[in-house]
């Protein structure tokens, strides 16, 4: 049978904490990698010069690192205010409704296994010191203490897409014009594959279909952006 304490740590915010980097990040460098990389490919395809490549490599990479990062701040400043309301709503219904918030957090223990003596036990044991936190955790999967920083995924989305962006860009400016190409392509589909593999482990999920996924989808993008290049390039 869980105890207290073990339901307070199978609710803990330090894995959604964990996954909200992860997501943040891996999305941040992958499409710092694909979009910059596909941009240089079409504009390598349309045999634009070398200085013309860096130029729009470079305000690739800046603009879109602008963009990632206003774009994550925007979602986690509304996904803040959203569980700033929800845990100003808890507070009144735990002043206002003490009966039924004490009967629901009863229901939720005995979900857990627990007989409803003993969840009455728990229930009167939580409410002799502060119960928001346990109603916060268990109700609404939320940790009062620890919210999401929209500065901090901001700056971690722009870092990632930075790191991401700058690492075909470098391939495009030191490879020699006759294999530009090549060593873009190359470059972008094994940093995808990568940052697919670094994001499976740390997410515990089966690596090898993620690097399969991110790497043919890089592929089918540059492919088709170079194409582009190519056919428009001369227009």
């Amino acid at each position: 049978m869980p105890t207290l304490e073990h339901l307070k740590e199978a609710h803990s915010s330090s894995h959604a904490s964990k996954l909200n980097w992860l997501r943040a990040g891996v999305l941040g460098a992958n499409d710092g990698i694909v979009s910059v990389a596909a941009l240089l490919l079409a504009i390598i395809g349309a045999q634009a010069s070398t200085s013309t490549i860096i130029t729009a490599g470079i305000a690739s990479l800046v603009a879109g690192a602008v963009s990632m990062a206003l774009g994550e701040y925007v979602s986690v400043s509304a996904q803040r205010d959203s569980e700033k309301f929800l845990i100003a709503k808890e507070k009144w219904e735990l002043e206002e409704l003490p009966k039924e918030e004490h009967e629901e957090l009863k229901q939720i223990f005995m979900s857990y296994g627990m007989s409803e003596a003993t969840a009455e036990q728990a229930v009167s044991e939580v409410e002799s010191g502060n119960p928001l936190p346990v109603h916060l955790r268990l109700e609404l999967g939320i940790d009062g203490e620890e919210l999401t920083s929209p500065w901090a995924a901001a700056g971690s989305s722009a870092l990632s897409f930075t790191l991401g962006a700058a690492l075909p860009l470098l391939a495009a400016v030191l490879a020699p014009t006759s294999v530009q190409a090549v060593v873009v392509v190359a470059v972008t589909l094994a940093t995808l594959g990568l940052t697919g593999w670094i994001s499976a482990k740390l997410s515990e999920t089966d690596p090898g279909r993620a690097v399969v996924r991110l790497v043919i989808g890089g592929a089918l993008g540059l492919a088709l952006t170079y194409g582009a290049g190519v056919l428009f390039g001369g227009m």
